[in-house]
């Protein structure tokens, strides 16, 4: 039997438009809650006075959450069909927490964006639309919830869902990646299982929808990239010469014998063995952890990057980046910060802030600084070179973070390139 493959999702949208209730539903109707918790929350709920059981108490878990009944924290959450496995993470709602938003749809491969029937299309929904496609997540699907609480649900329905599939038009969505689907978080309706109660509606659920979205893993055309994130050399009699370069391939394939680069420094070897702790392989594909033996003695260190010959990136001390601001205090021309890319830090100036994103009116305007929560580009340049790929070829060595060299607190979320040109 073939063992379930994973998909990774993210839910995002407004304030209390459902989002923990829609999580805690689908572990509910999935099986995915033990008895002891259901029993805990029932208690909870009873105690605020409710006649049954609420369900975002199984996914709001800081106390503060509970208390002013919001999602404050990212929150990551398990469970499983007989067809496919998940790993969901539940986002704030807040303006102020989009920072924990970008956190969770960064590694999504789709996206659940709920909106309330009753507001529709709304501020927020634009901004985490924007923030998705810049993230580069492959699909999105946007759950209309509470569509029991309005009057004619058929053509809220419609009118909500060609509004959205016009703004993600505009934001350069491609076809047949965003869908709409009409839901009630808190009876269920159109979650796990069709209902009868949206006789308009003739789609899948929204679990159906999740067991049926692709994920294969990212096709761009590059070739093999591995960051090495440690270097293993036991120095023990059985293996007195052993030398390890251990991490996980962040793109392409490795086969033994291949011919390959150590970047920075562009030294020349082939792969010798691909070990991993079952014993070794004869080659390992992307997302597969793995240790790389080489067939010479290389000065090769944690953040250097091995990469295939054919294809082999340049690496940059300079370029321009798409960036998302974290941080309350503003970011500016000359800012000197630390820039993390894969497993290599190192110190980066900020050489300018050349536009601004306004996620409202999907346009880019000149700018000098960037604000908490504000989505520009900057020109970046580096004390040591790093080994990157544009993000929109692939998300995993286009990525990095900027931080604060004092607090060590993160500053920005950043993509190498100009994202904002996909966007506008």
């Amino acid at each position: 039997m073939r063992a379930p493959d994973l998909l990774r999702l993210a839910t995002a949208g407004s304030v209390d438009d459902g989002k923990s209730t829609l999580v805690g539903r689908l572990l509910y109707d999935t099986k995915s809650v033990l008895a002891d918790q259901i029993d805990a929350v029932t208690r909870a709920s009873v105690d605020k006075g409710l006649d049954t059981p609420d369900l975002s108490l199984l996914v709001d878990g800081l106390r503060a959450e509970r208390e002013q009944g919001i999602t404050i924290d990212v929150a990551y959450r398990y469970f499983a069909t007989p067809n496919r496995s998940f790993v969901l993470a539940d986002t704030p709602g807040h303006v102020q927490y989009t920072r924990n938003t970008v956190s969770g749809a960064s590694t999504a491969q789709i996206v659940v964006l709920l909106t309330d029937a009753r507001k529709g299309v709304i501020e927020q929904t634009r901004r985490h639309a924007a923030v998705i496609r810049l993230l580069g997540v492959p699909h999105v699907v946007l759950a209309v919830n509470k569509i029991d609480l309005v009057g004619d649900p058929a053509s809220v329905f419609a009118e909500i869902s060609a509004e959205f599939h016009s703004l993600m038009n505009s934001l350069g969505w491609p076809e047949g990646c965003v869908h709409a689907i009409p839901v009630s978080a808190l009876h269920g309706d159109n979650v796990a299982s069709r209902s009868a109660n949206t006789p308009y509606y003739d789609g899948p659920s929204l679990l159906e929808h999740l067991e049926a979205v692709p994920t294969d893993p990212d096709t761009a055309p590059i070739g093999f990239r591995f960051p090495v994130q440690y270097v293993i050399r036991p120095r023990t009699a059985e293996h007195p010469d052993y030398r390890g370069y251990a991490g996980q391939v962040a793109a392409g394939t490795v086969t033994v014998g291949d011919e390959v680069l150590v970047l920075p420094s562009g030294t020349s070897t082939t792969i010798a063995r691909i070990d991993t702790a079952d014993g070794e392989l004869e080659s390992a594909h992307t997302g597969r952890s793995v240790t790389l033996i080489l067939a010479d003695e290389v000065d090769a260190s944690r953040g250097d990057v091995i990469v295939a010959v054919d294809g082999a990136p340049e690496p940059r001390q300079q370029f321009t980046a798409t960036v998302c601001w974290l941080a309350d205090k503003q970011l500016r021309t000359g800012s000197r910060l630390l820039l993390k890319h894969g497993t290599r830090t190192t110190q980066a100036i900020v050489g300018s802030v050349e536009s601004v994103f306004d996620e409202q009116e999907l346009t880019v305007t000149e700018g000098s600084t960037l604000e908490l929560n504000q989505i520009g580009t900057i020109a970046v340049t580096t004390a040591e070179p790093i080994v990157a790929d544009d993000y929109d070829v692939n998300r995993e060595m286009g990525s990095f973070l900027l931080i604060d060299p004092q607090s060590g607190n993160t500053l920005a979320a950043g993509l190498v390139g100009d994202a904002l040109s996909h966007l506008v």
